[in-house]
């Protein structure tokens, strides 16, 4: 199982932080680091910030919003950071939900989003192949466009810059079965938002007959301290933000996900508490032992207990987030 550094998205400003964190994990020896967005900071020019300091570690999206950038825009940012990078570059996609990408990026959420993602996916692979002009008939991505408010103009095109690679990796953020099963695929790797080592059933039939190569890389929050309670306060935060605010009260992605994992009246005692405003009570509500089943806290000891389940699984890549160098060597110390 490869190590992989999860930095997130900025929060009110950048980290100055994340920089160091990630030159530390590639002199660690880990194997990746990502970056991501949500309505912000974008995802891609943090990590080509990342690719001028750096010279080894692979850098990926996880996830840059479908909804964000037109397919042929994504498969410009991808190509142009793998030519910079010298080939580190590695695309994980994500759909979002209504939420975000009506409410922030002005674009109607897909009817079938299913289709909407395998139309993206469809046309990105057909830019970094570069075999023949991008065409398409397809619902969400049409190539070239054709609706009703058309010109007639529109010209099938391939990329002018010749992409580095063909097979440069793309992943998608996808969480329910369906979504999940169509990533196997269609690409080169899942990412898992919660990944639980002792409840891998709830993802077992969308994971059968995995192709070779493809990558099962969920993120955990990872901090080496003595108080488990207090270690787990973040992931709990984390949780009560995505589970409470992260969609409506009648579709949430985050809530129907925890509550297949076995805590659904409290995934929804979670949410009707973060949208009545008691963010604090929503947040102290979600369960400890779903943040630590999901994230690896604690002393050195118990980490390395615990990492071993995260071994023994399906995981090829643990996308940690962790807060301090010191944590990062623990975890790259115990993965030898």
């Amino acid at each position: 199982m490869r190590l992989g550094l999860a930095l997130g998205y900025w929060g009110r400003g950048p980290d100055a932080a994340q920089l160091e964190l990630a030159r530390a994990a590639e002199d660690l020896g880990y194997a990746s680091v990502w970056t991501s967005e949500a309505w912000g900071s974008d995802a891609f020019t943090p990590l080509t910030w990342i690719a001028a300091h750096t010279s080894r570690i692979r850098l990926g999206t996880a996830v840059a919003q479908m909804a964000a950038r037109t397919p042929t825009a994504t498969a410009m940012h991808a190509l142009t950071l793998d030519h910079l990078s010298g080939g580190r570059m590695m695309l994980g996609l994500g759909l979002s939900g209504p939420q975000v990408v009506e409410g922030w990026y002005g674009r109607p959420f897909p009817a079938s989003p299913l289709t909407a993602t395998r139309e993206y996916v469809d046309v990105i692979r057909q830019v970094l192949r570069r075999e023949a002009p991008v065409e398409l008939d397809g619902r969400f991505h049409p190539h070239p466009y054709r609706g009703p408010d058309a010109t007639g103009l529109g010209k099938a095109l391939k990329p002018i810059t010749h992409p580095l690679r063909a097979c440069l990796p793309v992943l998608l953020g996808a969480e329910g079965p369906k979504n999940i099963a169509q990533t196997t695929r269609i690409a080169d790797g899942w990412l898992p938002l919660y990944w639980s080592p002792e409840r891998t059933d709830v993802y077992e039939a969308a994971l059968t007959n995995l192709p070779e190569g493809f990558m099962v890389a969920p993120m955990a929050r990872a901090r080496v301290c003595d108080d488990v309670a207090e270690g787990l306060l973040p992931v709990k935060a984390m949780l009560g933000f995505y589970i409470g605010g992260m969609g409506a009260a009648a579709r949430n992605f985050h809530a129907d996900l925890m509550a297949r994992m076995g805590y659904e009246e409290e995934a929804h005692r979670v949410q009707r508490l973060f949208l009545r405003g008691r963010k604090e009570e929503a947040v102290m509500a979600v369960p400890d032992a779903f943040a630590d089943e999901i994230s690896l806290v604690g002393p050195r000891e118990r980490i390395a207990e615990r990492l071993e389940a995260w071994r023994a699984g399906p995981v090829t890549d643990l996308l940690v987030t962790a807060p301090d160098p010191d944590t990062l060597r623990v975890l790259a110390e115990l993965n030898q």
